[in-house]
């Protein structure tokens, strides 16, 4: 398991109130029982975290998994050390 993943899956199970071992990368947030107004905070946590900006376009709460979360979270450290 990558940080990122590992960061992403402890600020998700922070937020959702759920354990870090319920959480998979192919979950989604609905799925985890993270409501839209929560999974806004999931996000904004996560950027705050990482001290980034996630494009409204790679953050998609009904069907994006955990997974797409974490790659987009990769793509965008890469852009700002790349």
């Amino acid at each position: 398991m990558s940080n990122v993943q590992q960061e992403v899956f402890e600020i998700i199970s922070k937020q959702a109130k759920v354990g870090i071992d319920t959480i998979k990368s192919e979950s989604t947030l609905k799925d985890l029982g993270v409501a839209s107004l929560d999974a806004i905070e999931v996000i904004f946590d996560i950027e705050e975290h990482f001290n980034i900006n996630l494009p409204n376009e790679e953050v998609d709460f009904e069907s994006g998994t955990v997974g797409h979360l974490i790659e987009a979270v990769e793509r965008q450290l890469a852009q700002k050390t790349g």
